[in-house]
C-alpha cells in the first residue's frame, strides 16, 4: 500500500470517528484536507472517488449506480438541493446521498478543500456549487 493510500484511508477512519451525524461533511473534509488530499472527484454513475493528495492519486471503487447502458436524467438543482439538505440533516448515508445525486441528473462532482467549495455537474454542463465551512479538528 502506498503512502497516498495509507494517509487517504488514516483520514476516512479518523473522520468517521470524530465527525458529528448531522453536519458532518466539513469534518470529513477539513481531515481529507490535513492529511495532503486537495480535491475529490466522484465520477457518480460508477460510484468511483478520485482522491487528488501531495502524494498522488489515489482511487475508491464504490459498487457502481448503474450497469451497462443507461439514460442520464437532466440536471435538477432542485431534487440535488434537497438530497444535499437530506445528507447534511444527518438523513441519508453516504450511497443514498450518491443516489440522490445520480437521480438529480449529477454525473459528477468535484470537491476543492482549499476553497472549500463542492461543484456538481450534469452531462449538459449545468452545475451547482456549494460553499462549506471550515471546521478545526
Amino acid at each position: 500500500m502506498s503512502t497516498a493510500t495509507t494517509n487517504v484511508r488514516a483520514a476516512m477512519e479518523r473522520a468517521a470517528a470524530i465527525r458529528p451525524k448531522v453536519g458532518g461533511f466539513p469534518y470529513l473534509a477539513e481531515t481529507l484536507r490535513q492529511a495532503g488530499v486537495t480535491r475529490c472527484r466522484m465520477a457518480v454513475p460508477s460510484n468511483a472517488m478520485l482522491y487528488l493528495t501531495d502524494a498522488g492519486p489515489v482511487v475508491d471503487q464504490g459498487e457502481p449506480l448503474v450497469t451497462g447502458m443507461v439514460d442520464v436524467m437532466a440536471f435538477d438543482r432542485e431534487a440535488l438541493v434537497k438530497a444535499l439538505r437530506a445528507d447534511q440533516a444527518g438523513e441519508t448515508t453516504f450511497h443514498e446521498f450518491v443516489q440522490g445525486c445520480w437521480k438529480a441528473g449529477v454525473v459528477w462532482y468535484d470537491v476543492d478543500l482549499v476553497a472549500r467549495t463542492c461543484t456538481y455537474y450534469g452531462a449538459d454542463g449545468d452545475s451547482y456549487t456549494e460553499i462549506y465551512v471550515a471546521v478545526d479538528v
